[in-house]
């Protein structure tokens, strides 16, 4: 099981790909556009989730000097939250739509720049490789219960993401059930 940091990194990379993949589709690559966003929606949402949940927490005990790294970190969530909340209802042929992927995955890129660059050499650092193992399955085993959709109004720091996390992954599982139950009934994929 790889640590928490390991785990971060690996989710970052998984992100590039599908950022990667969108850069290379044509301007009338609507479904897959739409297919590619809607894993870049599910694969941030999860990673933000875990990320507010145990590492920020974490590492804000371990290693209080980088408080102000974990706020700024917090607060590109939020935007960036917000900017999932509003592709996940935009149609791929919005006008607006190619933009709005574009600033995210700027905004994305920078995050990850800063987390890789500056904040995880001072996490490894202040935490030895057991508590960063440990934080790592605590981690892995919070993304089954974690929200696959973007929830920019919910608490972001503990406890109320705590409970709103799950709370919200049960509801997102309930959509999806609801919504594949009503293509089906009126014979859509």
């Amino acid at each position: 099981m790889p640590d928490a940091i390991v785990l971060l990194k690996n989710d970052h990379k998984t992100v590039e790909k599908l950022f990667k993949q969108f850069e290379k589709l044509g301007d009338g690559a609507h479904k897959t556009k739409r297919d590619v966003v809607d894993k870049i929606i599910e694969e941030l949402s999860i990673h933000a989730a875990i990320e507010e949940q145990h590492f920020y927490p974490t590492i804000r005990e371990k290693a209080p000097d980088i408080a102000d790294d974990v706020l700024e970190g917090l607060e590109e969530h939020h935007i960036v939250k917000w900017t999932l909340s509003e592709l996940k209802g935009m149609s791929p042929q919005a006008e607006r739509f190619d933009a709005k992927v574009t600033v995210l995955i700027e905004m994305v890129r920078h995050h990850v720049e800063e987390e890789e660059g500056e904040m995880f050499p001072k996490v490894r650092e202040a935490m030895g490789r057991k508590d960063l193992q440990a934080l790592g399955e605590t981690m892995e085993k919070a993304k089954v219960i974690s929200p696959k959709q973007p929830h920019p109004k919910a608490p972001d720091t503990p406890p109320g993401n705590l409970v709103a996390g799950p709370t919200a992954a049960a509801a997102d599982g309930a959509k999806s059930v609801a919504k594949k139950g009503f293509r089906k009934a009126i014979g859509r994929k």
